[in-house]
């Protein structure tokens, strides 16, 4: 977001007004879990396990990040701080037991799952808008990668009577083909090639 707000403010009406999952479940954990157990959120410590840099300093950038009174993520550690820290401690993670997850805030769905991979945002967010208007589970969301370019994947999904299409760009690096494509769409008059698009 703060890549976006500083080189292409352009775009700010077309941002997703949806917290990042990390924040959703650090605003849910300060504010319906601590209320459901009965803990004051005050005494919550949330500490997220992120793949991006990006997201320590989303967990501080504004009041929104603070719905229960309280920072709703306190920490994020990036994979590579927290696999260097298992690493210092001396734990060997092939060697411990399997377990199974905590059901904290109840059951969960595969979307669960997938919203932490590239694309995985968007591929809950389309399987729950097909079900939402079609009434019928969404079989697969197929992405194919842009020719020359290995963090972009475009697609298209047919919704009821609408075909939405779809782009990934994984890393900020390629997200300037994906909006000089749009932008060069709008320039033209020509349709928008992408409906949706996650980063």
């Amino acid at each position: 977001v703060d890549f976006m707000e500083k080189y292409h403010s352009d775009f700010k009406e077309n941002f997703s007004t949806c917290k990042s999952p990390q924040a959703m479940l650090g605003s849910l954990a300060k504010t319906y879990f601590a209320e459901k157990k009965e803990i004051d959120p005050k005494k919550l410590f949330m500490v997220s396990i992120m793949p991006c840099t990006a997201k320590k300093f989303e967990i501080a950038r504004s009041a929104e990040m603070y719905s229960s009174g309280v920072q709703d993520v306190d920490v994020s550690l990036t994979t590579r701080e927290l696999a260097r820290m298992i690493k210092q401690a001396g734990i060997d993670f092939t060697n411990l037991p399997d377990e199974d997850p905590d059901h904290l805030l109840g059951d969960y769905t595969g979307a669960a799952t997938i919203f932490g991979v590239t694309g995985g945002v968007m591929e809950a967010a389309l399987r729950t808008a097909y079900e939402y208007v079609t009434g019928g589970k969404l079989a697969s969301v197929e992405f194919e990668n842009v020719r020359g370019l290995n963090g972009v994947k475009e697609g298209a999904v047919t919704v009821g009577a609408h075909e939405v299409r779809i782009a990934v760009a994984h890393g900020l690096k390629n997200v300037e083909y994906v909006l000089n494509k749009i932008r060069t769409a709008k320039a033209h008059g020509d349709p928008l090639p992408y409906h949706f698009v996650e980063v």
